[in-house]
């Protein structure tokens, strides 16, 4: 495997080097964001400052409304702030267009949701080939980027499936191998286990787990508290405002819970 594509999907000696430092890749300072609906001024954050190191694992927790989801907005690059300041890896991305917003998000940026979002009528391979149609690299180096993507995600062996064939957790994995294939910086999921049995679910953890022990910065939101203890830290919103900002405690191993649950047939 050439050195680019290595690069493109683990971290360099340079970048462990840099981890083990503790470089902030992400850092918000005093953020707020407005929303106007109708005459109604809403306020969905409210002057909100943290820190995400290189290397974290990081679960965000709310309810409905809390503020979590326009959090996630703005760090993936997908709104901006009305007022404070955004850094992603040094760089003030606070009031970029959308061009370059768009630019930032396919090199730096890994997303993974809840919806799967694929396309139907392309394979597993092709679908995550997608993000990589946008950047500077030939036919060859896509499906090689690809192809690794889908093996770290343990799909070596139903590359040329449709998501039709596939379960919802190889959907999922998919998902996971499509945000990884550019070599992202941070890997954002937003409720990625929401649709997943528990199984599944936990199944999903451990790649996000064994993705962070190799210096991938993960920042995940859920609403699930079992799946939140699968995170190195949390950071719990409500009424627009980081109220808790802790250490998990007594963190859960993904793999060892999968040895107490039963295997669902498919």
């Amino acid at each position: 495997m050439a050195t680019q594509e290595t690069k493109s999907l683990t971290l360099s000696e340079q970048d462990r080097s840099t981890q083990e430092s503790g470089d902030v890749v992400i850092q918000v300072d005093d953020v707020h964001k407005f929303y106007q609906l109708g005459e109604t001024k809403v306020h969905a954050l409210r002057g909100v400052s943290t820190q995400i190191r290189r290397g974290e694992f990081v679960a965000i927790m709310g309810a409905s409304g809390s503020g979590k989801s326009t959090f996630m907005n703005i760090v993936g690059c997908l709104d901006k702030p009305s007022s404070g300041h955004y850094l992603l890896e040094g760089a003030d991305v606070s009031q970029l267009d959308k061009k370059k917003l768009a630019g930032i998000r396919n090199r730096r940026i890994g997303f993974v949701f809840q919806g799967f979002n694929l396309l139907a009528r392309t394979t597993a391979l092709e679908n995550t080939e997608l993000p990589t149609l946008y950047a500077r690299i030939d036919k060859a180096e896509r499906h090689r980027r690809a192809v690794d993507a889908l093996k770290m995600v343990g799909l070596a062996e139903r590359m040329d499936h449709f998501p039709s064939q596939l379960s919802g957790g190889q959907q999922q994995r998919v998902a996971i191998a499509r945000a990884l294939v550019n070599g992202p910086s941070i890997l954002l999921a937003d409720e990625p286990t929401g649709n997943l049995d528990s199984r599944t679910s936990v199944e999903v953890m451990e790649i996000f787990q064994s993705l962070n022990d190799k210096g991938l910065t993960i920042v995940l939101v859920t609403h699930e508290h079992d799946i939140a203890q699968f995170a190195r830290r949390s950071l719990v919103f409500r009424d627009g405002k980081i109220r808790r900002d802790e250490p998990v405690q007594k963190r859960a191993s993904a793999a060892e819970v999968l040895k107490t649950l039963p295997v669902l047939e498919e």
